[in-house]
């Protein structure tokens, strides 16, 4: 009988377990205990879900039956499933989600086909599978035509734009006056281009960020206005602008229109031309850019001829000799850099900025001016004409530490015009000398120009322009045969961030940046930064032994007997058998090191499978001696 209660117990408790699981998942509510939340979703998320008019499909393809799916996918695309379920939740039946198992040959397979999802290939050599998304509001649609795992940790960002964007008709119009390539190389160039063996540029990444929620106006310098109907302006290192486009400028923002302004002290793209043309004999480009009749009538001050440095930002990077070392004027800044009360930086952690000036505000100015962007203290400034030959040590020693600099700001308020006496008039031709005296007609009335900002007016100024290129912002790899790219920064998230904060959608603004669920683990980086560390010194000083010993060798080369042999002397011999010597040492103490590098990380990998393994039943067992000792109480 005893032996029956038993085993009734046993039935009953794998019974509850059950219950107690399939409860769980059963209840709306959810506990996310993830450092950064990236299972909850954001504020953001939650206004923008609350503002659907009509209903919004979700279909979701995933060939979960496909022969070599790598085991990534399958994790991942639990991941998009349950967090398209909180959507659906959030949404109070505005959202509505089909996951669809596309078979091959099948009609869901030709509709996933027909809306545009890419089929992808396991590069283990399985079948072909789908993992998009296709989402639809009355006629129409979009999508994500294949997920990626390393795209995670925009995962809500992505889906939440989508949803955003089919329920836009119409895109605004993001005016952009720029020199340089963010675009690309215009398409009416690049057939010139081609015939005289240029080569065409590639646009940036940022671009096609803002070309999902902007339809992107381009703003040619020689004009003397803006296209009408503009949601907002970017300016990025602006060159030769006429004082009418100026005006025009001025107005836009003055009307309560925002503009985005980037200048530049050392644009890195410029010094590159400027190499280029002058081994063909042209003109040098214009590296720093600027523009001070703006600048100074809003109460900002830029020194479009000094460069900021940063001891305890600084990147690092390789030298000539093969070496590391720090280079304080590319910042790579990190959380503590940005503004965490500001909508554009608030969820940013990283970013790199590659010789960049510095703003402040004029005393005086009644306007309100927001650091989005900061230095260390231990920043100080240094003439950018001093970087031309200068090594990355020589760049040190030359700064002298005088606190933060603000790199980026928001500026807002009521601006004064740059223009306080109207539109400025038109440059006298040569030929209207002579017409002096000619009656000449009465000029048409122009409408008053704005003297004042119509109502709170925004400009976001950012002394800084190579942060905007692929170069500083994303790693480039072939995903299925196509090119994408991987953020290793957040600079894209900030351009996006900004501009969609100025002219789009400030519901998206909160929802960047949420990381991943892949958790680095920090004491393994720092064990093999350390033991990096140490293998590159003992690198180093190994490489300056090897040049010594090539040193010596080189001063023998003139030394020949009359056959026209080299006759070494037993000092350098013995110095060849030294330095082989040390060589094999060498590489036993660096195998030494890569193993007490293995055995500390095998053995912490260990602890933590033990700790995986045996958390669950020490908590049951502990839970169960409770109960019993309650019990018998």
């Amino acid at each position: 009988m005893k032996t029956g209660s038993k085993a009734l117990a046993i039935v009953l408790l794998f019974v509850g377990l059950a219950l107690v699981n399939y409860l769980a998942s059963s209840i709306p509510a959810r506990l996310d205990a993830t450092a950064e939340s990236i299972y909850s979703l954001s504020s953001g998320t939650k206004t923008l879900l609350g503002k659907i008019e009509e209903p919004v499909t979700l279909d979701l393809y995933f060939s979960k039956d496909a022969t070599g799916l790598p085991i990534a996918y399958k994790n991942y695309a639990a991941r998009v499933t349950e967090m398209l379920r909180q959507y659906v939740r959030a949404s109070h039946g505005k959202l509505v989600l089909n996951v669809i198992n596309p078979q091959p040959d099948s009609p869901q397979e030709e509709k996933a086909t027909a809306a545009g999802l890419t089929p992808q290939v396991s590069q283990q050599g399985g079948d072909q599978f789908f993992f998009g998304l296709v989402v639809t509001q009355a006629d129409q649609q979009k999508n994500i035509p294949a997920f990626t795992p390393q795209r995670e940790q925009f995962l809500e960002y992505d889906l939440s734009k989508l949803i955003y964007g089919v329920q836009q008709l119409d895109k605004p119009k993001l005016g952009l006056l720029t020199s340089l390539p963010i675009q690309g190389t215009d398409p009416q160039q690049m057939q010139m281009m081609m015939m005289m063996r240029q080569q065409p540029q590639p646009g940036q990444y940022v671009a096609d960020e803002w070309a999902q929620s902007f339809n992107i106006i381009k703003v040619e310098q020689t004009a003397n206005e803006l296209p009408a109907n503009l949601s907002a302006l970017a300016v990025i290192h602006p060159e030769s602008v006429s004082p009418k486009l100026q005006f025009a400028i001025d107005q836009f923002l003055l009307s309560g229109k925002p503009v985005f302004l980037a200048v530049d002290p050392s644009s890195q793209y410029f010094k590159r031309q400027g190499g280029q043309q002058a081994m063909m004999g042209g003109p040098t480009p214009n590296v720093s850019s600027d523009l001070p009749t703006l600048l100074n009538a809003y109460g900002i001050t830029y020194d479009p001829q000094k460069v900021v440095g940063d001891l305890e930002n600084a990147t690092q990077v390789q030298t000539q000799g093969g070496g590391v070392a720090r280079y304080p004027i590319w910042l790579s800044l990190r959380k503590n850099n940005f503004s965490q009360k500001s909508l554009p930086t608030a969820q940013l952690s990283s970013a790199m900025f590659i010789e960049a000036g510095s703003i402040a505000q004029k005393a005086g100015s009644t306007l309100t001016f927001t650091p989005l962007v900061e230095t260390s203290a231990q920043s100080g400034d240094i003439a950018s004409m001093m970087l031309q030959f200068a090594q990355p040590d020589d760049v040190s020693k030359q700064i002298t530490p005088s606190g933060k600099k603000t790199i980026a700001a928001l500026v807002s308020g009521k601006f004064k015009s740059a223009f306080p006496d109207g539109a400025p008039k038109d440059e006298p031709k040569p030929d209207d000398a002579a017409k002096k005296d000619e009656k000449k007609p009465e000029p048409a009335k122009t409408a008053d120009s704005l003297k004042e900002s119509k109502t709170t007016s925004t400009l976001f100024v950012i002394a800084d322009t190579d942060w905007l290129f692929d170069d500083y912002s994303v790693r480039k790899f072939n995903f299925f045969g196509q090119t994408a790219a991987e953020p290793f920064n957040d600079n894209l998230a900030f351009a996006s961030n900004t501009v969609e904060f100025l002219g789009g959608s400030q519901d998206l603004i909160s929802i960047r940046g949420k990381g991943t669920s892949l958790r680095p683990f920090d004491v393994v980086r720092k064990m093999e930064v350390e033991a990096q560390k140490q293998y590159q010194d003992k690198l180093t000083a190994l490489d300056a032994r090897l040049q010594q010993v090539q040193t010596k060798l080189s001063e023998l080369q003139g030394k020949k007997t009359e056959g026209n042999r080299l006759v070494a002397s037993p000092e350098v011999t013995k110095a060849i058998e030294d330095f082989q010597k040390q060589s094999a040492q060498m590489r036993g103490e660096r195998r030494e090191i890569r193993r007490a590098l293995r055995e500390g990380i095998d053995a912490l990998e260990n602890k933590l499978l033990v700790l995986n393994l045996l958390a669950s039943p020490l908590l049951v067992g502990v839970f169960g001696f409770w109960f019993y000792r309650s019990r018998k109480n």
